[in-house]
């Protein structure tokens, strides 16, 4: 049975550990719109003119629209060191009357959905940045209840061996805090979608991939990807 006091315990430095957190207590918010089909050029557009004013009080890692795997969908992560941070650029955010007049009240009508997630970064894997403009993948996995002392292992080195076939660059791995438990995020980078499918059909006949992702799978529960697309206006491009 899960427990969440138990991945607390997992030492950081452990070369196989998978645990919800690095040493120091910085965490990703990932946000995720659903906005309604007709709203979506508006919703852009709004959000470009007035972002600024979002990220004069937080940092900004990317943002995304949803390409393949779901439509009408704005995807983007947020970087806080502490819940603390997060709580007083909240409470900053209410406050601050441009941000709520010039943008929230304006674009929340324009949303069907709101969900949020907070992740922490595996401990063996850094944020990584691209060499260029590209496309991204996230690929969720949904593991079995058990944590990392049941699939880390074989989960760092299914994602390391992909790694090494050379055909996609790793951005990050995070390990929802809250939200889902027991639930990875993958985020990659490619060049362009046709890079990604040519890469992908020769990983697929990898037999170094297929080893470990045989490995790997026998802890999976369920697994589901996004084909994501930079804004104009993304830190991550």
């Amino acid at each position: 049975t899960y427990s969440p006091p138990k991945l607390f315990s997992f030492q950081v430095s452990s070369p196989f550990s998978t645990g919800p957190r690095q040493d120091d207590g910085t965490f990703y918010e990932f946000r995720t719109y659903t906005v309604k089909p007709d709203k979506m050029k508006y919703f852009l557009e709004l959000t470009s003119k007035n972002i600024h004013l979002r990220t004069a009080h937080s940092q900004m890692v990317g943002y995304w629209t949803s390409e393949f795997g779901g439509l009408n969908k704005a995807f983007h992560i947020w970087k806080y060191e502490s819940f603390a941070q997060r709580s007083a650029v909240r409470t900053a955010l209410a406050k601050d009357k441009e941000w709520q007049e010039k943008y929230m009240s304006r674009m929340l009508p324009l949303l069907d959905k709101q969900d949020n997630e907070i992740v922490y970064l595996v401990p063996w894997c850094e944020l990584g940045s691209p060499p260029k403009d590209g496309v991204y993948e996230l690929v969720t996995f949904q593991m079995k209840p058990g944590g990392p002392a049941v699939w880390g292992q074989s989960f760092k080195a299914a994602i390391s061996i992909h790694i090494k076939t050379g055909y996609t660059k790793l951005i990050g791995v995070f390990h929802t805090e809250y939200g889902l438990l027991n639930r990875v995020h993958v985020l990659w980078w490619n060049e362009n979608s046709d890079c990604r499918a040519a890469g992908r059909h020769s990983a697929h006949e990898d037999p170094r991939v297929v080893a470990a992702v045989r490995e790997s799978v026998q802890f999976l529960e369920s697994q589901q990807n996004c084909l994501l697309v930079p804004t104009a206006f993304s830190p991550l491009k």
